[in-house]
């Protein structure tokens, strides 16, 4: 009997589409929530990046750079300025031969071949539609010859820009700094939005430190352009707003008598206002002319500043590490005074030397002869060297170390300017971590009069000499006294002042006592207090720059000049009412008494001067 096939199983067909159709729902309905949320992304949280692409198709953001801000003295001179200039340009994308224009203009206007290369890596990050320019500054023969030849470069033009000027030079160069083009580097860590269209950045001083407050907030214009990005014309422009100006506490005048008064001495002298903590003077010599570097300096001129054996790049008051010598020595008291290691009327021998227990080197005092017996008062006006050297055994370093670093040494100072070195303060700590050595009683020794491994600033030195004369009142120095912007003045923020625990009897005695270094017969700077009405504390100092053997004698007449002492003073007036206090450093001036004070005599006489003119 023939089998029956069958062809058809109706529920198992049935089963099998209803499993499809299902399945198809489902992923109809899962696409659907896809493309629901995709929209509902592209409408709402992506709307303003999409909107802004699809505005950038056919309108351009154009920046438009804001004026930088003004620097001015406490008198109201111009420290830096926008000058205008013309500046030679080119469009690449009117160029037809960009090479033979090139040459062209090389051979009418004698352009170095480092200014080619400056335009030709700008011309890479720009787009060709752009100007761009050749040469910043243009003098006026190159504008004169450049006007002649016009016609015949055709994509090239002189335009009128701003470009930063520096009156006062050398003078003030450390201090205020200058600005100088965007590099690579740069333009990775700023923002985009402010800096399109920048060209230029504060590299130094407070050019670079108040770069937010001088730069200003880039405006822009929309343009419509066609699609080739070139513009069409202008929809909508907002204005940019102005860096704002910085008045600054420095006294451009005491800064020149200071400067000057260097004279033949690379060195640094700084002068703080006791009361304010403003800086008057902030001086580094040698110093350097800074408008080059807004151009673009020449490699010749650069490579001539780097190998200088003066070092004029260098910012001496900022970040010249020095021993403080003797200077150190009215703090040295103090603190003895403070931790009743000596009495104000105990003496301590001085025969001329010093030794350590069972050892035979013998620290020598500057006086061949000795002092004989001195008290703290007499160790601080006749700088004796042997007396310290016994104070630094009978305080220790570790109670040095820790009186010391209340008065700022070992530390940045705070000032509002970047770069600042702290020095260095020894301690047993320090060497053991950075040299693996134990500290030596020798190294407690010679510590107690400057030298050794501590290393001051010429502003850290001036900061604790105002917070001495200002009765162990911390004072802060800052170089802004306020900023002003179209919309407001905002005078500059200092830090809280606070006051070290320190006895009023013991500060009056170290006071009285540089008070004699100046005004006493036995003092080692009598010779700046002859001829004022009003009198100067002060402490001259000498740091060796080079070590002289056991028994052999210092000649600074018999050794090169380089490798003569430091001279060093530190001072403030009027002793019984300070109003400034000054350090000096003249490096390998030799003698604190006779180089550095009298430097410091001349900020004094001026400010105190031109204080008393200002009075009704």
């Amino acid at each position: 009997m023939p089998r029956t096939l069958n062809f058809k199983d109706n529920p198992v067909e049935s089963q099998l589409f209803l499993g499809r159709i299902i399945s198809a729902f489902v992923i109809i309905v899962l696409l659907t929530v896809c493309l629901i949320v995709r929209l509902a992304y592209l409408q709402v949280v992506g709307h303003q990046h999409y909107a802004t692409l699809a505005k950038e198709n056919s309108i351009k953001i154009e920046p438009t750079v804001p004026s930088r801000g003004m620097i001015y003295d406490k008198r109201g001179n111009i420290l830096a300025e926008n000058a205008q200039t013309y500046s030679l340009e080119l469009v690449p994308d009117q160029v037809s031969d960009l090479d033979n224009t090139l040459a062209r203009l090389k051979q009418l206007l004698d352009i170095p071949d480092e200014k080619i290369e400056q335009f030709q890596r700008l011309r890479k990050r720009q787009k060709r539609f752009t100007s761009i320019p050749l040469i910043a500054n243009l003098t006026d023969e190159e504008l004169a010859k450049f006007a002649v030849a016009r016609p015949y470069f055709h994509g090239v033009d002189a335009h009128v820009r701003q470009l930063r000027h520096y009156p006062y030079g050398d003078l003030a160069a450390h201090v205020v700094g200058y600005v100088g083009r965007i590099n690579e580097e740069e333009l990775k860590e700023l923002p985009i939005s402010e800096y399109r269209g920048s060209t230029y950045i504060g590299k130094l001083g407070v050019e670079s430190s108040y770069e937010t407050e001088l730069h200003g907030k880039t405006g822009y214009s929309e343009i419509e352009t066609n699609v080739q990005g070139r513009p069409l014309k202008t929809l909508k422009e907002v204005a940019p707003i102005a860096g704002s100006n910085l008045h600054l506490t420095l006294d451009i005048d005491l800064q020149k008598t200071a400067y000057d008064a260097l004279e033949k001495y690379n060195g640094a002298v700084v002068a703080i206002e006791i009361e304010t903590g403003g800086v008057l003077t902030f001086v580094s010599r040698p110093g350097f002319d800074p408008n080059p570097f807004v151009i673009g300096i020449s490699g010749p001129a650069y490579q001539a500043l780097q190998s200088s054996p003066d070092q004029p790049l260098y910012n001496r008051a900022l970040r010249g590490l020095y021993p403080p010598g003797s200077t150190i020595k009215p703090f040295m008291a103090l603190a003895g005074l403070e931790y009743n290691t000596v009495g104000v009327r105990q003496q301590l021998l001085c025969p001329g030397y010093y030794q350590l227990p069972n050892d035979s080197h013998r620290y020598r005092d500057w006086r061949k002869g000795g002092h004989g017996a001195v008290n703290v008062s007499e160790a601080v006006t006749q700088s004796c060297d042997v007396y310290f050297y016994r104070l630094a055994g009978m305080l220790g370093i570790d109670r040095i170390h820790a009186f010391l670093q209340q008065f700022g040494f070992g530390e940045k100072t705070g000032i509002d300017l970047m770069g600042e070195k702290s020095g260095l303060l020894p301690s047993r700590e320090w060497k053991l971590s950075k040299k693996n050595q134990v500290w030596f009683p020798g190294e407690t020794v010679i510590t107690g009069i400057g030298q050794g491994y501590h290393q001051v600033t010429p502003l850290q030195l001036a900061k604790a000499t105002a917070t001495l004369a200002n009765n162990g009142k911390i004072v802060t120095p800052h170089l802004v006294d306020k900023v002003v912007s179209d919309a407001v003045t905002k005078p500059s923020e200092n830090n809280p002042k606070t006051t070290l625990p320190l006895k009023s009897a013991n500060i009056n005695t170290i006071i009285a006592a540089m008070v004699n270094v100046v005004h006493s017969n036995r003092g080692t700077a009598r010779s700046i207090g002859l001829d004022i009405n009003y009198q100067i504390a002060g402490k001259t100092g000498t740091a060796q720059v080079i070590n002289i053997k056991q028994n052999a004698s210092y000649n600074e007449h018999a050794i090169d000049f380089k490798q003569r002492d430091h001279a060093l003073f530190i001072s403030f007036a009027p002793a019984d009412n300070p109003k400034i206090a000054v350090a000096v450093i003249a490096e390998n001036g030799g003698h604190g008494g006779s180089v550095a004070a009298p430097i410091a005599a001349k900020v004094i006489k001026q400010y105190l001067s031109d204080k008393q003119t200002a009075l009704p």
